[in-house]
């Protein structure tokens, strides 16, 4: 009878464990996660269904309906989701990825990425390494966000001739990167080159627009999104023909005055009718670019999983911009302003945009920093529901993800859970109680270890 009770309580005793260990990260393909309660905000449309039950089994919602209604299967494991509200996962289309052979750092800022709701990254700044970075992924022996990846860089060092810019098209192709990574420097005649031959052997060209190249170019090239409204401002500007670069300054910073509103709809017509998408990287702007002194942000709390050297010489980059001659807090509150019209246009003209922070970069940790994002996006005139489309429905459109942005059976199982709902409040983006990325649910206890170990300082 003893040796019976024994056997019953360490029975008892690991299925206790089991339960607490998968409270933590479940990584099954064949056991249902339930999310039971839960309120529901599909992204189809600005609604919520309340008090639902869904049920995901190897990376797809499997059931979908009334909590009364869906049945459970033995064996399950239930995430008592009550009062929470589930949305898909978002996507950081402007993100960076360690340059490096090791996996380790990689693995940390995906870490970063993930624990902030982040489900997809397009990595904007390519590495040999990332190739297999992706197929990891893709294969599960590497926990991340979905990955796609840019090559290396086409800028002013990179490519000195038409002839080996179209080469480094062909090479990048070959190697298999999902995009081309565009940087300033290039020319009226080496970009012409590039944008032809990635048509040719069809690869997407992304990112920055040349100052020389100018964005009226870009667009009748069809870049495949235009990154940090680069070229918008010059395009704006009467006379940007008669300035060199340095006058403009970063993203048009130093002429952001003196540009003419009245142009606004003339750039979104184009825009629009050339399909090009936008990836704002509004929090770049308004964490450097602003008038704002860098003390207001080497505080934030997610800077602890920065470095300190890396912090101080965000810092001191800030500083540097804040202390040019050409720089006045007149000038930064208009460059800021006329960014978020131009938000507001592309929102209100059909002009899509995608969801994009650019990190890790001037204040901008990893993760974190889409959380900005997205309020800066509601600061700009988006509803938030519009803002949250930026980092679902678009994205899933703009990379021909038919299952994929909105929680509806047969879709993939990225999610998120929050604590509340932001329909209501943006800032609730932030309060997430868990993760589900495929076949993986990472609960909250389970982030907040892994964050844990990340801390910097």
């Amino acid at each position: 009878m003893r040796t019976s009770f024994l056997f019953l309580f360490i029975v008892s005793l690991l299925a206790s464990c089991t339960t607490i260990m998968a409270q933590e990260l479940v990584n099954n393909s064949q056991r249902e996660i339930v999310f039971k309660s839960v309120n529901v905000i599909p992204m189809d449309q600005e609604r919520v269904m309340e008090n639902q039950t869904v049920i995901i089994k190897n990376g797809r919602i499997t059931a979908l309906g009334d909590a009364a209604k869906v049945k459970v299967s033995k064996g399950a494991l239930v995430i008592d989701a009550k009062g929470k509200y589930l949305t898909p996962g978002w996507a950081e289309i402007h993100a960076h990825v360690p340059q490096t052979d090791d996996f380790e750092p990689m693995k940390e800022v995906l870490m970063l990425y993930l624990a902030n709701g982040i489900t997809t990254i397009r990595g904007m700044l390519g590495h040999q390494k990332h190739l297999e970075l992706r197929s990891k992924i893709n294969d599960g022996s590497i926990l991340g966000p979905h990955f796609y990846t840019t090559g290396p860089s086409f800028n002013g060092q990179t490519v000195k001739t038409a002839e080996r810019g179209a080469e480094m098209v062909r090479e990048q192709k070959a190697a298999g990167y999902d995009f081309l990574k565009l940087h300033p420097g290039l020319t009226k005649e080496t970009f012409p080159a590039i944008a032809k031959t990635a048509k040719e052997v069809g690869i997407p060209f992304v990112g920055h627009v040349s100052f020389n190249v100018g964005v009226w170019r870009a667009i009748d090239a069809k870049y495949s999104t235009i990154d940090h409204l680069d070229g918008f401002i010059e395009a704006l500007t009467p006379g940007i023909d008669t300035l060199v670069e340095q006058e403009a300054g970063l993203f048009g910073a130093w002429i952001a005055d003196r540009a003419d509103a009245s142009l606004i709809p003339k750039l979104m017509e184009g825009l629009r009718n050339n399909h090009i998408r936008v990836v704002p990287t509004q929090a770049l702007a308004e964490r450097w670019q602003s008038p704002l002194p860098a003390e207001a942000f080497t505080t934030a709390p997610e800077m602890k999983y920065m470095k300190p050297e890396q912090v101080q010489s965000w810092a001191n980059t800030k500083n540097t911009y804040n202390n040019n001659p050409n720089f006045s807090k007149e000038r930064a509150e208009k460059l800021i302003q006329i960014r978020r019209k131009l938000l507001y246009e592309c929102q209100k003209n059909g002009v899509e945009i995608l969801l994009g922070s650019d990190a890790p970069q001037i204040f901008n940790v990893p993760g974190f920093s889409i959380h900005h994002e997205m309020k800066y996006l509601v600061d700009a005139g988006l509803t938030p529901y519009e803002t949250l489309r930026t980092g679902t429905v678009n994205v899933a459109s703009y990379l021909n993800k038919s299952d994929s942005g909105i929680i509806k059976t047969g879709n993939v199982s990225d999610l998120v859970l929050l604590s509340g709902n932001p329909l209501k409040d943006i800032n609730q983006t932030r309060q997430i109680e868990g993760v589900m990325i495929g076949t993986n649910w990472l609960s909250k206890a389970y982030l907040e270890k892994e964050l844990k170990k990340l801390e910097k300082k």
